[in-house]
């Protein structure tokens, strides 16, 4: 898609059993102060499957609010929220709560690993309340897969901040999701290990998974697909 697509357009996009996720029409409004603020006013957006999109724009304009809605966290005002093509707008928590652990991973700027666990512990935390399922194995594999084979019984203090992200993405991906939503991977790492995890999501997408990353950070919009601007609630700008 590009910056000229219409939103009948997008809307046939969203719909189809390849995209991974979409909004159509997504309005997200807050009361504050009793004042109505419009963080999201009419979005249209359609991610396709393995495409690594960035979110860039200025503090305030939207960027945290799309990322919440697009990990089923909040609901909209008014629109529709799709997951491969199915209506997830009007789920109850519980059903959402389920559709994230099914579909959608997270990686964050600080990387929230739990300081006593290992990292091999830190990448099956998304699965300790499955009691038939032991995930150490696929952990292991993940924590190899992203360079870590040797780090596995390591705590977070005994590791650095880019073998944190990865140790973060390792877990993203425990439960097999078709989504991995990124805030500010790059944000506490220098440019030569944040090209580093960049080079790990465009693997990740090369399996079929999207990510979506909302960034401040140029080199991010290097390594995606396509980046979206938001200002003021709205698509700026696509390309």
């Amino acid at each position: 898609m590009n910056g000229t697509d219409s939103p009948r357009a997008v809307v046939e996009l969203a719909r189809a059993k390849d995209t991974a996720i979409a909004l159509e029409s997504v309005t997200k409004q807050y009361e504050t102060g009793g004042v109505t603020v419009e963080a999201l006013a009419g979005v249209d957006l359609a991610v396709e499957t393995g495409e690594f999109l960035s979110i860039i724009g200025p503090s305030g304009s939207g960027k945290s609010t799309m990322l919440n809605l697009l990990g089923l966290l909040d609901v909209p005002t008014s629109g529709t929220v799709r997951l491969q093509g199915r209506d997830v707008t009007e789920l109850g928590d519980r059903e959402r709560t389920r559709a994230r652990k099914e579909s959608i991973g997270f990686v964050f700027q600080d990387f929230y690993l739990l300081p006593t666990l290992t990292a091999v512990e830190n990448v099956t935390v998304p699965t300790m309340f499955d009691r038939d399922r032991d995930a150490t194995n696929r952990a292991v594999e993940l924590l190899s897969r992203v360079g870590l084979a040797d780090r596995t019984d390591h705590t977070p203090n005994e590791l650095s901040g880019g073998q944190k992200q990865r140790v973060a993405i390792a877990r993203s991906l425990i439960n097999e999701p078709r989504i991995v939503l990124a805030d500010e991977p790059t944000g506490n790492l220098d440019q030569d290990t944040g090209a580093t995890i960049l080079e790990e999501f465009r693997r990740i997408c090369d399996d079929g998974v999207s990510v979506i990353a909302v960034t401040h950070d140029e080199l991010v919009t290097e390594y995606a697909d396509r980046t979206v601007e938001l200002i003021d609630g709205v698509i700026d700008r696509v390309g």
